[in-house]
């Protein structure tokens, strides 16, 4: 099986279009306020409805009222919500929507039981810990912390650049792997041949 390749961070109409046409098969949107890659509502509608088919739309959040995704599920076509945060999966599945939760790699969690908390859950997300920010660190985490036994599909994040994500995809043959700091000019702002050596390199690993 091939591994799916997801660009996050899209602030940019022309960086979505970008991230499609070399071959990526999901953008994520943020809209976590903290965010340096946070989009408004205008912005996240133009992106999503510039797409072409096929691509899918990943709604990001991290802890966020229930007031902000009603309102964002409501304009935006989003196919997937991602839970960044600490929520319950109560919290998660309340939206009715396929959603993805996102787990951060603190030295002491327990992937296997992680799962089992969140069992609608259509994969999890491994992301580097960091107590300064949710996610779009820059930073790796020790892939070999990933057990091979896990059901759910993993997407892996964290510290992912085209000269590593190979190795990664070597070490942990995720179901997908998601970038977003690795493949920018500046934060919010996607380098195109970037984007292109990062799906060469995950088609290459395969």
């Amino acid at each position: 099986m091939r591994t799916r390749v997801k660009i996050c961070g899209i602030t940019r109409v022309e960086d979505a279009l970008a991230a499609a046409a070399a071959g990526a098969d999901a953008i994520g949107l943020v809209f976590d306020p903290h965010s340096p890659r946070c989009v408004r509502l205008e912005q996240a509608e133009a992106i999503a409805r510039a797409l072409p088919p096929f691509v899918t739309v990943v709604g990001l959040v991290v802890n966020a009222a229930p007031a902000l995704i009603e309102e964002v599920v409501s304009r935006v076509p989003l196919d997937l919500l991602q839970f960044h945060g600490t929520e319950t999966p109560e919290q998660c599945r309340r939206y009715h929507r396929t959603y993805l939760k996102a787990i951060a790699m603190k030295p002491d969690v327990d992937l296997i039981a992680m799962q089992a908390r969140y069992p609608d859950a259509a994969g999890l997300v491994l992301d580097t810990y960091s107590p300064a920010a949710a996610g779009g660190t820059g930073q790796a985490f020790d892939w070999a912390r990933v057990p091979r036994d896990l059901k759910k599909p993993v997407i892996l994040a964290g510290g992912l650049t085209p000269a590593n994500v190979a190795a990664a995809i070597a070490a942990v043959h995720p179901y997908a792997v998601d970038v977003s700091s690795g493949v920018e000019l500046s934060k919010g702002i996607k380098d195109t041949k970037k984007i292109s050596a990062f799906i060469e390199a995950v088609r290459s690993a395969a």
